[in-house]
């Protein structure tokens, strides 16, 4: 059966708003596992406020650094959760999800395929984690505080979670990537 994965980038508070206006560094080990990510996913998942931010950027993105991602995931299945959007028609290959969260994740991860990925998304990765369907969590935590009423990946008055650790090192940059699962 398929898993699904969630990669992103937190602060030491917590925060995953807008990682670009307080991520520092991007080094070599963090690009390896967010590349590995990728290698064992052929599927994405989207929440509304990241595909419509990315609807309007990955597709004009034909070169430079960010080529391949863009190839992988113009041409990946996207699917997004959202109860507000209408339509995903202006980005190929997107499928709005409607009905229930939880039946429309258990059909894909039933289907044949690699991993199923949560591109950024942090509301969504809340709603699968607090809903028993994320099976891997994996925070790019940087040494440094956001702070300045940025939205946090949990809020303060979430409910208990337990997870395991897996796995976690640090980068060059000091950076930490820790993967987590919800505890059994």
């Amino acid at each position: 059966m398929r898993k699904v994965v969630s990669g992103l980038f937190v602060s030491l508070d917590g925060v995953a708003q807008a990682p670009n206006e307080w991520q520092f560094a991007f080094d070599e080990e963090m690009g390896a596992a967010l590349g590995d990510t990728l290698e064992k996913a052929d599927t994405i998942l989207l929440g509304r406020v990241t595909f419509s931010e990315w609807a309007g950027y990955w597709p004009t993105v034909t070169s430079g650094e960010d080529a391949a991602f863009a190839k992988w995931i113009n041409e990946s299945p996207k699917y997004v959760v959202s109860s507000t959007l209408d339509s995903v028609d202006d980005w190929a290959n997107s499928t709005l999800v409607k009905g229930d969260l939880a039946d429309a994740v258990a059909e894909l991860k039933a289907g044949e395929g690699k991993d199923i990925t949560v591109a950024g998304s942090p509301t969504l990765v809340r709603s699968l984690l607090a809903a028993g369907l994320l099976d891997e969590l994996v925070l790019l935590i940087h040494p440094v505080v956001a702070g300045q009423g940025r939205r946090k990946l949990f809020a303060d008055d979430a409910e208990l979670q337990k997870l395991e650790l897996l796995s976690a090192r640090p980068t060059s940059s000091g950076v930490i990537i820790a993967t987590y699962r919800p505890a059994a």
